[in-house]
Formats: C-alpha cells, structure tokens, sequence
C-alpha cells in the first residue's frame, strides 16, 4: 500500500506530538536602572553608583561642601542624598577606592581631552542667564575639516543667531570663543552653556546679533608638544589661514576687523590675546578670562607703539578672579599696559579658576561687543 503525502505528514505530526516538549530559554531578567543623579524638586539630589566591590565611594562636587561618602545598600549600590544644591552647572565625579570617574548614570559629560567630570544642571527660579529660557533660540553647528595650515582633521563648532536664515540680506558680526587647557571645542556650548547666553541677552536686548565661532584650541600634536607658545603659534596659523576664511565664505558675517572679536578663558584666553594683539587690524575686540599670559616678545609691536594699538583697537577687556591662580600674571599684565598707556578695562571678580565665573564673564564682556 502506497503513502500518500498526507499520511506522511499526519504521522511526523503525531510522532512530534510523542515527542517531550523543549525547555523554553531562561529570560534574562535586566537589573533596574540606577537613576543618578536624581534631581527633587527643593534642588536635593540623590547620587548613586553601582560598585558591588567597592571598598570606599565618594562624590566630589563643584558646589558648595560638594565632597562626601556614599553608603553602600545590599544591593551593592552606594548612595548619597545632598542639598539643597545652589543654581547653576556643576561639575562632579565620583572617586572609587582613590579612582576618579565619571557619572555612568549620567549621559551629560564635560566635553574634554580626557573626559572625567559629569555636569549636574540646576537651572534658577526665575531662570539664571545660562539657562534655557522660552525665546527664540539660535542654531549651533558641528564641522570636521580638513586643516591645510596643520595638515590633519580638525572640529569646529558654530552658532548662529535666531533668524539667522530668515534675514538673507544681513550679514553679522563674529565672535571666536576658545577653551581652555583641559577641554575642547563643544564645551563652550555643552558646559559653559554659551548658546543660551547668546540667546538671553539678545531676547533682553542687551546684545547685537553676532556668530560665535568655538575651535579647538589644541593646534599642537601629542599633548602639546612644543608648549603653550608653539602651540599658540600653530593654533593662529590654523584661525587665520583656514577657519577664518571658511566661515567668511560660508556665513554672511562682516569682514573688518570692527566687526570681528576674539576672546577666551585660561588658555584660549592668552591666545585671544597673543593672536588679538598682534592682530589689530584683523580683530578689533579682544578678551581675556582668567587668561594664561601671551610671551611680552610677541607683542613687542604692540608695546612699542600704543598710540597704532590705541586708534585701532575698540575693546580690550580683561578678567580675573581675586582667588584664580593666575591672579598676579593678570596683575602684572594689567600694570604693563598701564605702563605702555595701553587702554583696557581691567575686571576683578570673586571667584577662582572655574566655569561658574567664566560664564559670568562672557553675560558680561558679549553685551560691550560691536557698539558704537
């Protein structure tokens, strides 16, 4: 008797019927998120790490008595509840059996060369002037490109500000906004906060209308071989020989020095200066934050010639805070161009080496630019 394909397939049925059923797979049960930082609503925040192994967990914060120990739960999370912490942008790290690390429950980084703070955002009641605010808001833009001066890749941030594209016939004046030592092109933006600035003021009036131009100041290769001032002579070559007609060929921004600022805070503040200075004629407002101080040799046209520098430059505007570090090089440089009849305005402030002061310094140095 033959078998029919339907016989066949109804036996392997009933045989796979006989047969014992398989063991369905274990589910993988994901242990909950830690939630870190956790923010209430009276600004107490609760930090948490997960480090069953851990001997001694501590969270150091930039706020006000921001150092303290973490208890470990049974769960091998540690913890610790603080606050109520002031307004503001607050760097923070957590130190693991003497290890500095960054926050793995947080996604909000400090952009740097080597990354090892968290940023903690309390924003103000009513809102602080680096905060987010409901105004119109301008639009930040990422480059990579291709160095010629340097010969490599390099990152480029800009911002624009609100109706920018809806005003194709204006064109606007620029800012070049550089970082400090130990960080990189988008901290300005990430940490200092400095599109929202840009954004506040001119919602309140207090500013023109300008593009900011964030570079990386680190022009040097291997960490900056050479030193400051090699590195300072190569990150001019790059500005002046590849960013700044990029973006005067990309952006409608004017292109006389009355209309073109630099300034910067440590680092990129000495070379706001060293660049700006020796460059009167390119750019006619200069700043300097907590600044590392340019070489005096490389200003030596400037100091021999104080009336040229005088006539051409608009602003020259220097900040420092009375517990920074590098308070007795400002002091020093200040008391040169007083010598030299070199006009300045020369700004002291409370505070020490720190970005709650820089962000300070740039609500107040933006709303001087460009006027008349």
């Amino acid at each position: 008797m033959k078998t029919t394909a339907l016989q066949f397939c109804l036996a392997l049925l009933g045989l796979s019927c006989l047969a014992p059923a398989a063991e369905a797979p274990a589910r993988r049960v994901r242990p909950p998120a830690i939630v870190s930082p956790d923010i209430q609503a009276d600004r107490h925040v609760t930090f948490r790490l997960q480090a069953p192994k851990a001997t001694e967990v501590l969270v150091n914060g930039q706020w006000t008595d921001g150092r303290a120990p973490m208890t470990k739960g049974s769960n091998g999370v540690w913890s610790v509840t603080m606050g109520p912490i002031e307004p503001g942008v607050w760097e923070y790290s957590f130190q693991v059996d003497g290890l500095a690390m960054i926050d793995p429950g947080n996604p909000a980084l400090k952009p740097m060369r080597a990354p090892r703070t968290s940023i903690l955002h309390l924003p103000g009641q009513p809102p602080l002037i680096h905060d987010f605010q409901d105004v119109p808001h301008g639009v930040v833009h990422q480059y990579t490109y291709r160095s010629q001066a340097l010969g490599r890749l390099r990152e480029l941030v800009v911002y624009t500000p609100p109706g920018y594209d809806k005003q194709p016939d204006a064109r606007f004046p620029t800012l070049y906004l550089q970082h400090g030592s130990g960080d990189n092109q988008a901290t300005w933006v990430a940490h200092g906060k400095a599109h929202w600035i840009l954004d506040n003021l001119l919602a309140q009036g207090r500013a023109k209308a300008m593009v900011v131009v964030m570079m990386d100041g680190h022009a040097a290769t291997g960490g900056g071989a050479g030193g400051p001032t090699s590195n300072t002579a190569l990150f001019e070559r790059d500005l002046l020989e590849d960013v700044l007609p990029f973006v005067e060929a990309n952006y409608r921004v004017k292109t006389d020095a009355a209309n073109r600022a630099i300034a910067g805070l440590s680092m990129g503040g000495g070379q706001a200066l060293a660049i700006g200075l020796q460059h009167p004629d390119r750019f006619a407002w200069i700043g300097g934050f907590s600044s590392g101080l340019p070489d005096q040799d490389s200003l030596t046209g400037l100091l021999s010639q104080p009336e040229a520098a005088n006539e051409k430059l608009k602003l020259l505007w220097i900040a420092c805070g009375k517990d920074d570090f590098l308070l007795k090089r400002n002091l020093d440089f200040i008391a040169l161009l007083t010598e030299k009849h070199i006009r300045h305005t020369w700004r002291p402030s409370e505070g020490a080496h720190s970005w709650p002061v820089w962000r300070g310094y740039l609500a107040e140095f933006v709303p001087l630019l460009f006027q008349p």
